[in-house]
């Protein structure tokens, strides 16, 4: 009997998820992750090497798994992402949150706003201090839970959960092996 593999729950929606990529591409990368976590932070830079190595081959969808017992400030340091996002800045918010993943007090959030560009800053601060962004963060913890994911950072590539390391040589072979099987079923 196989094991049963987790599966992706609820699929990519482009109109709700973080995307970075090309939506023609052949793989999706689909993160859940914790801007406090040392392993998520590890893995930052691995995935920004994926993504330059595969290109248009390859998009990546990050959604927020903050694990607050372990990482008091990752739900707080999600809601910045979020609130970011709105004015247009997600990318920036989640490139510069993981570049500084131990500076994530009050003040540090809304300094890290005001580096990557942030237009409105009362609006960040206020939409932080409502917690307008919290059902979000919520929803998509909810969405790992369902998928199976165990701790982060944790991977699903092209909707199947990678069980491997989130090391650049195991996340390069799933990948590459997504693309070679593209490939063949074009044939």
């Amino acid at each position: 009997m196989q094991p049963l593999i987790a599966t992706l729950s609820p699929l990519v929606d482009p109109e709700r998820d973080h995307v970075r990529g090309s939506a023609e591409a052949a793989v999706t990368l689909v993160e859940y992750g914790d801007f406090q976590c040392p392993y998520c932070g590890e893995a930052y830079p691995v995935v920004r090497e994926l993504q330059e190595r595969f290109g248009d081959q390859l998009r990546f969808v990050f959604r927020h798994m903050p694990l607050a017992d372990l990482h008091p400030r990752a739900p707080c340091a999600a809601e910045a992402a979020e609130a970011a996002g709105a004015q247009e800045r997600f990318w920036e918010m989640h490139d510069h949150l993981f570049e500084h993943r131990l500076e994530l007090s009050d003040s540090d959030l809304r300094q890290h706003a005001e580096a990557v560009g942030v237009p409105d800053g009362e609006r960040f601060d206020g939409e932080l201090r409502d917690g307008v962004y919290a059902a979000r963060i919520e929803e998509d913890y909810r969405s790992g839970a369902q998928s199976g994911v165990p701790s982060t950072p944790r991977f699903f590539v092209n909707g199947l959960i990678h069980l491997g390391s989130a090391s650049y040589p195991e996340l390069f072979e799933a990948i590459n092996a997504e693309l070679s099987a593209r490939v063949s079923q074009d044939r």
